[in-house]
């Protein structure tokens, strides 16, 4: 049985190459960056004023006050998106908006607040120190600098950057392509009616929604019996369209568990099976002409937690992320956590605003609604108990 480190590391030797496309910056969101983007200009192009007001030279107001104005002769004005083709000389000014090319000759921008017009005279009521109100070309951004490196995941703020020098489009990771496999004769899909022994499956939903946040393309597959032919012939399609396959249940050594052996049927390499964690220990990874199988166990919280653990930071990975951990921040234990087992326990916890840490309720892996209730993990070592007080490294789950 292999420890989680061992486990991970193995995961990830066996990552295909990353494969990537190029698509329109609009439809980047989410997306990885396959290859840095630099950028081509000067961000801002061009001085100019931060904010309305008279474009002037400072030295020409140092003596400014309410008490005692300067007057200055206004020679034009101009608006964002156009250039005054004269220049600022001594005592004049230009009138301007936010966003309007600094007027040659001009050296800062008093707000109009600390002014009052009267016609073609402009009373300055406050002095401009020299580039004060102005914003200075490249002071953010100089053409030929990275803008954004290889595997950082483009939200908001980048696209925003990007747009802003002209970026049209970046290469970017292409999405992995994933399967979800359930297996269990006992499931039925959510709104169809129950026969007797039979429960909703669950599972498929949940990893969906795992795996689109991964930023992954799911491809939920129907229910599948317990039989070797079913299974195998689910599996066997699985693979042909996808990219990676995720099953669910089916993975450990009871008499209708037959994913390791399909799988094996198909030609599939069964890298490693169990890892010494809790939940889920039965753990399955393989691999098949270069496409991979993570075999989750069937219990709720059990794939929860394994796929967290070992399916996310691989999808991850895949798509070039540098980051692919579970964010983390110490938090305090309100009450004591016990893990009297001999696997590390990877508790639900809830954590509040004040960084402290309650049980997220009973930890059997079939136990959904603290699994729900739950936005961390806490790592409990073997025999080992975390005593109320203690100060401990949480794991948050909330988002993912």
């Amino acid at each position: 049985m292999l420890t989680y480190e061992e486990a991970l590391a193995r995961i990830l030797a066996a990552l295909p190459p990353l494969r990537s496309e190029q698509v329109p910056l609009a439809e980047a969101a989410g997306r990885f960056l396959a290859e840095p983007v630099v950028s081509t200009l000067d961000l801002p192009p061009f001085d100019n004023s931060a904010m309305d007001g008279y474009a002037l030279r400072a030295a020409d107001v140092a003596s400014a006050t309410a008490e005692k104005s300067v007057a200055l002769r206004l020679i034009g004005q101009v608006g964002a998106g156009q250039v005054f083709k004269g220049g600022v000389g001594v005592q004049t000014c230009v009138r301007l908006f936010t966003g309007t090319p600094l007027p040659a000759g001009a050296d800062a921008v008093v707000m109009q607040e600390d002014t009052h017009a009267e016609g073609d005279t402009v009373l300055v009521l406050d002095r401009a120190r020299p580039w004060e109100n102005v914003r200075l070309r490249g002071e953010d951004v100089k053409a030929g600098a990275v803008l954004v490196t290889p595997g950082t995941r483009l939200g908001a703020g980048h696209l925003g950057l990007l747009a802003a020098v002209g970026t049209a489009r970046v290469r970017v990771a292409r999405r992995p392509r994933v399967a979800i496999v359930a297996t269990g004769s006992e499931l039925r899909p959510p709104g169809k009616p129950l026969a007797p022994g039979q429960i909703y499956e669950s599972n498929r939903t949940m990893l969906a929604a795992m795996l689109t946040a991964c930023g992954a393309e799911v491809r939920p597959l129907p229910l599948v019996p317990d039989t070797l032919t079913r299974t195998r012939n689910a599996l066997q399609r699985a693979f042909a369209e996808n990219d990676a396959v995720v099953t669910s249940g089916g993975a450990s050594v009871g008499q209708l568990d037959f994913v390791k052996a399909a799988f094996t049927e198909l030609g599939g390499s069964q890298e490693f099976w169990k890892v010494a964690i809790k939940p889920g220990k039965p753990f399955v990874f393989g691999t098949l002409q270069g496409k991979l199988l993570f075999g989750l166990p069937g219990n709720p919280v059990s794939a929860f937690v394994t796929f967290l653990l070992l399916v996310r930071p691989a999808l991850l990975r895949w798509q070039g992320a540098t980051e692919v951990a579970l964010p983390a921040h110490p938090g305090t234990l309100v009450e004591s956590l016990v893990n009297r087992g001999d696997r590390r326990h990877f508790v639900r916890v809830r954590v509040d605003a004040e960084g402290r840490v309650h049980s997220a309720g009973i930890q059997a892996s079939h136990r959904m609604h603290s699994l729900a209730a739950a936005n961390a993990l806490v790592d409990a070592p073997p025999a080992t108990t975390l005593v109320a007080g203690a100060t401990v490294r949480v794991l948050r789950i909330d988002g993912l």
